[in-house]
């Protein structure tokens, strides 16, 4: 008995310590996907959350006037003191090369601030200049006007909501401190809301473009589960086919065919429907057709892959009872597809907002989602800050999105 008991233990200690190897060895294998995930996603998307409300510029490279400024009573034109410490900032942030910061983060204030910035640069006093102030206040009077001072006041906090409030069009005005809306001055003309007016043409642009993709989708995931095996597999690399190519390629792919003297015109005028060529680029129509082309075998493969698991019986069980085929169609079969139909949806929706180079090809400047304005803000302007925060936007619309449908997963379980 005492024997049979130690044999046992003895062979307890052996499977734990096996099975503890190979629960070492599992995770040591996972180690490069975690790895991964870290490096090539957390850090980006944290490094995209901080530069949102990290605001370093003017209080990394104008200590010395941060500090003079402390006793500045904010009504009147600061005094010699300040003028002389704002001087050797400048100077100071020249020999590093940063000054062009300086004034491109006052400059997302104002415009006139990053022109008062370049001026001063152009005419700093010598060291051995006695009069400081009058000297600055030549190269730019904006020096005089105790709103520039509480602007750099303003500007000067490490954190700053600034960029997430711009990108919803408001401001903190750094006179009155209140919150006050932003216009954008385009072709000489103010236009209030600007952001705003992009985020729900992205929203409203990827709406119906999900719709068009169900609309085309459903059916045709119904018709390939319908079929014969060998059929549909035949059929499914059709609809696999455009993941064989390059986004760019097939982007291109409909440029061609949709320019004025393109494929698409040259049958529309052979046809007789239209008598001359009908100009489709730019245009919101090419980037809807394009988009909706490219987005399609997103949504047909979720609702392929549930619908292969249904039973045709179920339908026919409903018609034989006497339900209308329609009717019974919607109420016996769609419903076991919801599954399939809202990771169909919910991935052609998250896909379409963040889509660039498409309608950057085909569309016009009133075509561009929220994505082209994140490429214009880092690489035309250098506004890391509010590029991040239109970040911030999309990344908080597909967090919602996910945790809904999440939600509506756990309710259907539970049902």
């Amino acid at each position: 008995m005492e024997q049979t008991l130690e044999h046992q233990q003895r062979l307890k200690k052996r499977l734990n310590k096996s099975g503890r190897k190979k629960r070492w060895i599992s995770r040591f294998l996972v180690i490069p996907a975690i790895a991964f995930l870290v490096f090539f996603f957390l850090i980006p998307l944290g490094d995209i959350l901080c530069k949102s409300i990290i605001n370093p510029e003017i209080h990394k490279n104008l200590p010395t006037t941060l500090e003079a400024l402390k006793n500045w009573d904010g009504k009147s034109t600061p005094d010699e003191e300040v003028f002389r410490a704002l001087v050797n900032d400048l100077r100071e942030a020249r020999k590093q090369g940063v000054a062009g910061a300086i004034g491109r983060r006052l400059g997302y204030e104002d415009d006139k601030y990053r022109v008062m910035i370049s001026a001063t640069l152009r005419r700093l006093p010598a060291p051995q200049v006695t009069d400081v102030k009058s000297t600055v206040i030549k190269a730019s009077p904006l020096w005089q006007e105790p709103s520039t001072w509480q602007t750099i006041q303003w500007s000067s906090s490490v954190l700053t909501s600034r960029y997430l409030l711009q990108s919803f069009d408001y401001k903190i005005d750094p006179q009155t401190g209140k919150l006050t809306p932003i216009t954008i001055k385009i072709h000489n003309e103010e236009v209030a809301n600007y952001h705003v007016k992009i985020l729900f043409r992205t929203l409203w642009m990827s709406f119906i473009i999900t719709f068009f993709c169900i609309v085309i989708g459903y059916p045709l995931a119904y018709w390939l589960a319908c079929q014969p095996t060998k059929r549909a597999n035949l059929f499914l690399i059709l609809v696999l086919l455009p993941f064989w190519t390059s986004l760019l390629v097939r982007t291109t792919g409909w440029y061609i065919l949709l320019q004025s003297n393109g494929l698409a015109n040259y049958l529309l005028q052979f046809l007789n429907i239209v008598d001359h060529p009908t100009s489709f680029i730019p245009g919101r129509f090419a980037v809807y057709i394009a988009m909706i082309h490219i987005l399609l075998p997103f949504i047909v493969l979720p609702l392929y892959a549930v619908m292969r698991g249904i039973s045709s019986s179920h339908l026919r069980a409903a018609i034989s009872l006497g339900a209308h085929p329609v009717y019974a169609f919607f109420t016996a079969y769609v419903p076991q597809t919801y599954a399939g139909l809202r990771a169909g949806i919910l991935l052609v929706f998250i896909m379409a907002i963040g889509y660039y180079i498409t309608p950057a090809l085909l569309g016009g400047p009133a075509d561009q989602m929220i994505s082209y304005f994140i490429n214009y803000y880092t690489n035309e302007t250098n506004n890391w800050g509010l590029a991040a925060a239109l970040s911030v936007q999309l990344m908080a619309i597909v967090i919602v999105l996910s945790w809904i449908y999440s939600k509506i997963s756990y309710r259907r379980r539970k049902a």
